[in-house]
C-alpha cells in the first residue's frame, strides 16, 4: 500500500519508519493518535481509505493515508467489518512505536450507534473486535478517523 500525506505526497519509507520520524519530530507536542478506515461503493468497485490521525493537543494535527479497492461484492456488514480489521492491522502495526512514545490510540469505526442507519448492523460485532485487541473504541459522531478523514481521502 501507497501510504501518503493528506497533501498527496507519496511518503518514501514503511508506515512504521515514518510514524517513529515523525513522533521524533513532533516529541515536543503532545499527540494522539486514531486510526480509522472508510468505503465508498462505486458501481462494482468499493474503494477503501485508511488514516492515521496525528492529533496535536490544542494544535491541530496532520494524517496519513492509503487506498485499495477491490470488485468483490460485499453485505453492508461484511464491509464494515472490513473497515474495522483494516484499521486494527494498521493500528497492530504502528502500536510497538507508539508504545515506545507513550501515545494514545484509538480505533475509530464509521458506524453509527443508532439502529435506524445500515451501518448499525455490525455494531457489536465492530465494537467486540476493537476492544477485544485491546485499543480504545470509539463510533460514530465521535469516529472523526474514520468519519471525517478517511471520508475525505476516498474519492
Amino acid at each position: 500500500m501507497a501510504w501518503r500525506k493528506l497533501s498527496g505526497e507519496s511518503l518514501k519509507l514503511p508506515i512504521l519508519d515514518e510514524v517513529r520520524n515523525k513522533l521524533i519530530e513532533e516529541r515536543l507536542n503532545k499527540l494522539k493518535v486514531c486510526i480509522g478506515t472508510d468505503s465508498q461503493m462505486k458501481g462494482s468497485i468499493i474503494e477503501f481509505a485508511t488514516a492515521i490521525v496525528f492529533i496535536r493537543l490544542g494544535k491541530g494535527g496532520f494524517i496519513f493515508h492509503n487506498t485499495y479497492q477491490t470488485e468483490r461484492q460485499m453485505t453492508i456488514k461484511e464491509r464494515m467489518i472490513q473497515e474495522v480489521s483494516d484499521s486494527i492491522q494498521i493500528a497492530y502495526t504502528v502500536c510497538p512505536v507508539l508504545d515506545e512514545f507513550n501515545i494514545e490510540l484509538e480505533v475509530h469505526a464509521d458506524i453509527n450507534t443508532d439502529p435506524q442507519f445500515k451501518s448499525n448492523v455490525a455494531f457489536k460485532e465492530a465494537m467486540g473486535y476493537i476492544l477485544g485487541m485491546g485499543y480504545t473504541f470509539k463510533a460514530k459522531p465521535d469516529a472523526y478517523a474514520s468519519t471525517y478523514c478517511a471520508n475525505k481521502v476516498v474519492k
